[in-house]
């Protein structure tokens, strides 16, 4: 195979998806230009009028921001779990996810913080968490956590773009100028020889297992702000691995979710298959089956204790949230292991809407942990009117929430525009470690 030949064919496969956004491109990015200002325009509100603008209250004081905060810490956990495993063991499927997991995993690390910031009533004294941090205040571990996990992740993004940043520079004929002096200052002199590929191999490797263990500490520390409490709900010993399975679920979710919308908009049918949705979907599965069995294990426990605080707790459960407690516990668990399990079901588009389900039901599910706990405190405020007590996001929180989705979505696309979503290095890999197998498979069936 001639390797410089092959490197032209597949940058101007994937030209036009860096230079030439469609017109349902266009549409989508004013879309969520348009959301993201109406974002800013509540923050504005907020910022002005204070927290009054939005539910939160004296006994709920964290709402949906802080659902939206650990759900993105959620997908930024998992995307580098498993992105961190593809590289590590070298799995041969990782190029038509590898780039989706990481970008996910990056832009989730931007993106989620912002959410908990917005529960700050207070933005101008936000510095002192850096410069008087109390390292008895689980916050503390959590900001040093996703510091350093961000860090981490970007930089292990850039190391997987390397390659792509040197192949683009070297076959940007049909490019703009300042595309081609980025990707040669991004590129830091690559040259894909023998000892440079060695190298940046090795260092990748060690970057994969350090962000898999830094993820894991990450969501443990984000796991322990809750069970570190009295809080009926949260004072639990399971958190840490309940919160790391439930994110691993719903990242392997969104990914799916993400590889179904990439294979269909750039007609990637040959590059993400049907094995890979297959694949995806048996670790579905998996993390279901683990999914369901730590949240029957949570309520069984405490349903079973009988204890006062407990009881009140799983009575607002099934009183005032019973639906969503359904769909959450139920229907987000049973529908995606039911289409999964049986082999008839398992076509890309039920999996695609088995991943649907089991994300909307991990987004309800931390709704139900973050809020019904702080309606039955441990130590209830008395005499409170009840909206003083009960809790109902407003517009402004709503705004700002389908603010940040929009704004992960548009990283998400800004980024797939600096480089092709499919590794051109891992494709090139994968095609030579193919040729020479069938060269050494010919020569043995010779000899």
């Amino acid at each position: 195979m001639d390797i410089a030949l092959r490197k032209k064919e597949l940058v101007k496969e994937f030209s036009p998806m860096l230079l030439k956004p469609g017109k349902w491109s266009k549409i989508w990015t004013a879309i969520l230009l348009a959301l993201i200002l109406c974002g800013l325009a509540a923050f504005v509100v907020q910022v002005t009028q204070g927290q009054e603008v939005t539910g939160m209250r004296d006994n709920v004081v964290w709402g949906i921001y802080t659902i939206n905060f650990i759900f993105f810490l959620c997908l930024s956990y998992s995307g580098a779990f498993a992105s961190g495993v593809l590289h590590f063991f070298n799995t041969p499927w990782k190029n038509a996810v590898s780039r989706i997991v990481e970008i996910i995993t990056v832009v989730s690390l931007i993106v989620g913080p912002i959410f908990i910031i917005l529960c700050m009533a207070r933005l101008d004294r936000l510095h002192y968490l850096f410069i008087y941090p109390r390292i008895q205040s689980p916050i503390t571990w959590d900001v040093i956590a996703i510091t350093t996990d961000l860090i981490g992740c970007l930089l292990y993004l850039y190391l997987t773009f390397i390659p792509d940043f040197a192949i683009l520079r070297d076959n940007s004929e049909g490019l703009p100028k300042w595309r081609k002096k980025l990707y040669t200052s991004l590129a830091i002199g690559y040259r894909d020889t023998p000892s440079q590929r060695r190298r940046l191999h090795k260092i990748t490797k060690i970057m994969s297992a350090m962000v898999i263990a830094l993820a894991i500490v990450t969501y443990s520390v984000l796991a322990w702000i809750f069970s570190l409490t009295l809080q009926p709900g949260w004072n639990s010993t399971i958190f840490a691995p309940y919160f790391i399975v439930a994110g691993l679920y719903s990242g392997v979710g969104v990914i799916i979710i993400a590889m179904y919308l990439i294979r269909k908009y750039f007609n990637l049918d040959h590059y993400i298959r049907k094995a890979h949705f297959l694949s995806a979907g048996v670790i579905l599965l998996i993390t279901a089956l683990l999914y369901g069995y730590f949240t029957f294990s949570e309520y069984f426990a405490r349903w079973f204790s009988h204890k006062t605080h407990d009881a009140n707790l799983l009575d607002t459960l099934f009183n005032d949230y019973f639906w969503m407690f359904i769909f959450a516990n139920y229907i987000g668990i049973l529908v995606p292991l039911a289409i999964v399990f049986f082999k008839k079901l398992r076509s890309i588009k039920n999996i695609t809407f088995a991943a649907v389900i089991a994300v909307v039901g991990l987004w309800f599910n931390r709704y139900l942990i973050v809020v019904p706990t702080q309606e039955t405190p441990y130590l209830p405020i008395q005499d409170t009117r009840p909206e003083f007590i009960h809790y109902s996001a407003t517009w402004v929180e709503w705004a700002l929430s389908f603010a940040g989705v929009a704004t992960f979505v548009l990283f998400f696309m800004l980024l797939m525009r600096l480089v092709p979503i499919i590794p051109m290095s891992g494709v090139i890999d994968y095609e030579k470690k193919g040729k020479v197998r069938r060269n050494g498979l010919t020569q043995q069936q010779q000899s």
